[in-house]
């Protein structure tokens, strides 16, 4: 891994490179009215509404990298901690279109990788967003054809694939091939490997039919590839030190956060609850996930997919902050962005302050915080 970057204050512009077309799952969904049973009861908008904000607008990804989102919402935990504040929700396929959704007032709070994070930070000289919590590490792999590519010295001329140009698995997917030698132009994705963005959507279609050799993915995509066949070749929670490194965060608008604090206190209250709720009952967690990704898509995880995705995701408070300048400095030096901002990125007061009243340790935000 490279040496970390050396973040200094002060204003900084930034070469992002992004697709410009991100397509939403879902739209402005209702949640608090309707909840199948999991063992808790649904969960309603009822009683004094919390600072006095009629509703909260929030945004993930039905993936299982976002279980603290899909359990949360499911089980009423977000809701429990809101009183009478309405919750809506919106999911997103793609980090790009939900810090659009951020920036443009769509929503308040997000569940996001750690790439788009940094790029829309940058972008917007550090005015837009603050972490305020992690909710999970690992949770993504290298699947492969292992009739085609065997070994990592096997994926020359190989077509592989990541979710979207410049986001947290694209980032990872060249930093890797870089580190096996393999030399590929970021923005084309042409090279020693052909590196092609794909919706998660369709990569495990265009993997059964062979037009991809492997994927760089979350889960549950990685585990459906390796249920349609394909085999693990790199856990990326095996390069990184401690087996550890972010890749989801939860994210705030810097205005809905001054503005509404008691309100983002609340959402910790339930981010915190969700986190130890699911680390305490796996199975009951799984389930709620089962529940939440077919009330966003329609459809349910074959039981082996969800097993194994679910498995290979840990839950978390931590934002991991110290893995975050290395996801960054990994983006630069895959040609992807350039003098990234990370000073005053996170906001991590509220959340030690619920972490505290839980009688837990306080996180770190290495350096990066605002406060």
């Amino acid at each position: 891994m490279p040496a970390p970057l050396t973040i200094r204050s002060g204003r900084r512009r930034a070469v992002v490179v992004l697709s410009a077309l991100c397509v939403l799952a879902a739209a402005g969904c209702g949640y608090g009215s309707q909840a199948e049973d999991t063992g808790r009861p649904a969960v309603l908008a009822t009683g004094a509404k919390t600072g006095g904000v009629d509703r909260i607008r929030i945004g993930y990804f039905p993936n299982v990298t976002h279980a603290t989102a899909l359990v949360g919402l499911q089980e009423g935990f977000f809701q429990e901690e809101l009183g009478g504040t309405r919750i809506r929700t919106q999911a997103f396929n793609a980090g790009p279109a939900e810090i659009e959704a951020l920036n443009g007032g769509a929503i308040d709070v997000g569940w996001i990788g750690p790439s788009p994070a940094v790029n829309g930070y940058t972008k917007s000289d550090g005015t837009n967003l603050r972490i305020i919590s992690g909710s999970a590490s690992g949770g993504v792999s290298l699947v492969v054809n292992p009739k085609k590519v065997g070994s990592p010295a096997a994926l020359k001329g190989r077509t592989i694939a990541s979710p979207q140009l410049g986001n947290t698995q694209d980032v990872a997917l060249l930093h890797y091939l870089a580190r096996q030698g393999y030399q590929v132009d970021a923005r084309s994705g042409r090279g020693d490997v052909k590196v092609q963005r794909v919706d998660n959507k369709e990569i495990p279609t265009l993997f059964e039919r062979g037009d991809l050799d492997g994927a760089w993915v979350p889960e549950p995509v990685a585990a459906r590839l390796v249920a349609a066949g394909g085999k693990v070749l790199v856990d990326e929670k095996s390069l990184w030190k401690d087996g550890q490194f972010v890749i989801t965060n939860m994210i705030v608008s810097q205005r809905f956060l001054k503005e509404h604090p008691d309100v983002v206190e609340a959402l910790l209250r339930g981010s915190v609850r969700t986190n130890a709720w699911i680390n305490a009952h796996p199975r009951q967690a799984k389930a709620a996930v089962d529940r939440k990704l077919k009330a966003d898509s329609g459809t349910r995880l074959p039981p082996k997919v969800l097993d194994m995705a679910f498995d290979h995701v840990r839950i978390l408070d931590d934002p991991l902050a110290a893995t975050l300048r290395d996801e960054a400095a990994h983006a630069v030096a895959a040609g992807l962005l350039q003098d990234p901002l990370l000073d005053r990125i996170y906001d991590l007061r509220p959340l030690n302050k619920v972490l505290q009243a839980a009688g837990r340790p306080a996180v770190d935000d290495a350096g990066l915080g605002a406060g």
